[in-house]
């Protein structure tokens, strides 16, 4: 199993190539042959003359590679495996909370299905992991948008009409996301605030030349996963007057606080943001989930009775789509090689393997996780 093929993704909001030709050559020297659909890589800024230079054909549509192809590679969830031949290895975004019906059908195609938001978060897996070299660019990305559309600047400035004084900026949410939020904000001069369920991440926020805001919610920790737990009605409320507090001095919010497999918190309600100035800015990261704000659309910018603007916060890393790729590509590539076996030039579906066993969701006819079961 060493023939792969990349598709060009069929949502047209979509930016990102799977792999770039830097990787594919890399991969094309150790065994790994490719098929790229025409056009793949042309929002990233990766021609079709680049793959072919790689070592990559070139193919004009997906469905004329199939019947060559043993593994598909593509960034989101396709519409549809019908047509792939069964033991086809398909990588992909999937959303498996959420897409029962087309789990169960690809099961039934007898395709093996990798979901690459269930990599396990684990220090092996690492330089698999989409989720948080997606996410990562996303939390600078929120902080530019915010930057931009706020009408006044970052930076404190001393001139001689007077002195400026620096903006203030509140992350809700510190992971991945919000950790690169923190450092964006800082880079352009801002005053941060940070704040997370889980106070293990204080002295990573700090390191920032942040302030970590304290709220004693009481017992607290993170999933296994490396995600918040989630929060109990009187923890939510109890969070939601302290940050309150907070916002009201805050020039941009932003929210990244995602349950994995659940609706998002709601962690700014209207009276929340009736309560912060006019013009400020609050970016809903999680909007697409169901969003940490109150008033949040996806894909729409949102201004309330009182001046606050709501920015949707959903894929912001397709805007920065030449490094969203070559750092997605880079991970997908780390997955390929790690289960190639050089002797036999094979890629081999190891479920021996704890990172197969956690990606891993369909194989042989039937779902294999012990999750959607």
């Amino acid at each position: 199993m060493k023939k792969v093929l990349v598709c060009k993704e069929k949502d047209q909001l979509e930016t990102r190539v799977a792999l770039i030709p830097d990787d594919i050559k890399k991969l094309t020297a150790m065994g790994f042959e490719f098929l790229v659909v025409s056009g793949a890589g042309l929002k990233s800024g990766f021609s079709d003359e680049a793959y072919k230079a790689a070592g990559a054909g070139i193919v004009e549509k997906e469905e004329d590679a199939y019947k060559d192809s043993e593994i598909v590679v593509r960034i989101m969830k396709p519409e549809s495996t019908r047509g792939l031949k069964k033991d086809t290895l398909h990588i992909s975004y999937f959303d498996p909370f959420h897409e029962k019906e087309l789990l169960q059908e690809v099961a039934e195609q007898g395709i093996q299905l990798v979901s690459l938001e269930m990599i396990p978060r684990t220090t092996l897996a690492q330089k698999m992991d989409v989720q948080s070299s997606q996410t990562s660019l996303a939390g600078y990305v929120a902080v530019l948008n915010a930057a931009a559309r706020l009408p006044k600047i970052l930076p404190m400035m001393m001139t001689p009409a007077g002195t400026i004084s620096p903006a203030r900026v509140f992350i809700l949410g510190v992971g991945v996301a919000g950790l690169q939020a923190i450092a964006t904000a800082k880079r352009l001069g801002a005053r941060v605030d940070a704040f997370d369920t889980r106070p293990v991440v204080e002295e990573q926020v700090k390191s920032l030349g942040a302030n970590f805001v304290k709220i004693d919610l009481g017992e607290m920790g993170q999933t296994e996963q490396g995600y918040a737990k989630e929060l109990t009605p009187e923890q939510i409320a109890k969070q939601q007057e302290a940050q309150a507090k907070v916002c009201e001095r805050s020039n941009i919010v932003v929210t990244t606080a995602k349950v994995f497999g659940r609706k998002a918190p709601r962690l700014i309600t209207k009276d929340m943001l009736d309560r912060m100035m006019p013009g400020s800015i609050v970016v809903d990261m999680a909007v697409a989930g169901g969003g940490n704000v109150e008033g949040s659309k996806l894909g729409e910018t949102v201004v309330t009775d009182n001046g606050v603007i709501i920015m949707s916060g959903d894929m912001l890393e397709r805007q920065v789509p030449y490094d969203a790729s070559k750092m997605f590509s880079g991970n997908i590539s780390a997955f390929l090689a790690h289960f190639y076996n050089k002797e036999q030039k094979e890629f081999l579906v190891n479920t021996e393997d704890e990172i197969m066993q956690g990606c891993l969701l369909t194989q042989g006819g039937q779902v294999v996780h012990e999750r959607f079961k």
